[in-house]
């Protein structure tokens, strides 16, 4: 298996590497995102090749995911039901994913699709986060007297409901595996758990309730990102064991401080700074497309 983390100063670049990986770590426990939709875009602006970055990363998001699954789970916050049926269409989203990034990087166009997937997710979720923690912020009269959430009404129209005590929903089961589907062909291509995407998904398309999706979004993330590391270690090769080590390391410590953050900053504010960080990092990455890389190559580990 090859090695992309950059040789020189390799106690530098490791220390780097921990601390970007803890950051993560703080993330998933805060928000239950596995954090690879950061991860990612910031191995590649580090120099690490895109097809290595968004292998290696899904690999580090399962290690912060188990940590952050753990402590919810003490705190009843995981609906197991509802994650095990979401987590049966991650992995065959995976499988298919796991063909389109064969087939994207065959024609030579992967760290193309990588990117713009990457610019349009990226700056349509951290625009609507903004605007949301912008008006919570302000106090305005639809921040301070949230109405009751309530799933979808295509969600309602769907056939043979199940009952998911956790969350409290009576909903078909069709609804969270489609999702579960869509998140587990993303976590292939992007090298993301998902959860930036699932746990809105989860709030305003399938209505569950707060206090579960966080656990919930990580349960699924753990075991979609445990597929998606055994499938690009089999078929793409992609995978670097260093880079993975040293991220795994920073993320399953900042995970259980993230988790213990979650309940002393008011939500509001985190909301403000993550849609903050996730802008820019979209604004760079849409940069990127247009300037000529200094290696034109990608790398193929095949």
């Amino acid at each position: 298996m090859d090695v992309y983390l950059p040789i020189a100063n390799l106690a530098v670049n490791g220390l780097i590497i921990v601390v970007l990986g803890g950051v993560t770590g703080i993330l998933s426990g805060l928000f239950g995102v596995g954090g690879g939709f950061l991860t990612t875009p910031l191995l590649i602006f580090y120099g690490i090749p895109p097809t290595v970055a968004a292998a290696s990363a899904s690999t580090q998001v399962t290690g912060a995911s188990v940590s952050g699954v753990l402590a919810h789970r003490k705190r009843k916050g995981v609906d197991f039901r509802m994650g095990l049926v979401m987590v049966g269409g991650g992995i065959v989203g995976a499988g298919f994913g796991a063909l389109l990034f064969r087939f994207f990087r065959s024609i030579g166009q992967i760290d193309v699709v990588i990117n713009s997937l990457y610019v349009v997710l990226l700056g349509a979720i951290g625009a609507m986060m903004m605007r949301e923690s912008l008006q919570a912020i302000r106090g305005t009269s639809q921040a301070a007297q949230p109405k009751r959430r309530r799933h979808h009404p295509l969600v309602a129209a769907l056939p043979g409901r199940w009952r998911f005590y956790g969350s409290g929903l009576y909903i078909s089961p069709i609804a969270p595996l489609i999702l579960g589907l869509i998140v587990g062909v993303l976590t292939m291509l992007m090298g993301v758990g998902g959860g930036f995407l699932l746990v809105p998904a989860m709030l305003y398309i399938l209505g569950m309730s707060g206090n579960v999706v966080v656990g919930t979004s990580l349960f699924y993330i753990l075991f979609v990102t445990i597929a998606a590391t055994m499938t690009h270690s089999l078929t793409t090769k992609a995978v670097d064991i260093v880079l993975v080590t040293l991220l795994l390391i920073g993320s399953v410590t900042g995970a259980q401080l993230g988790t213990q953050l979650a309940g002393k900053v008011k939500p509001e504010i985190l909301r403000a700074i993550l849609a903050t960080l996730v802008l820019l990092i979209a604004a760079r990455m849409l940069f990127g497309l247009f300037v000529q890389p200094d290696e034109i190559y990608t790398v193929n580990p095949l």
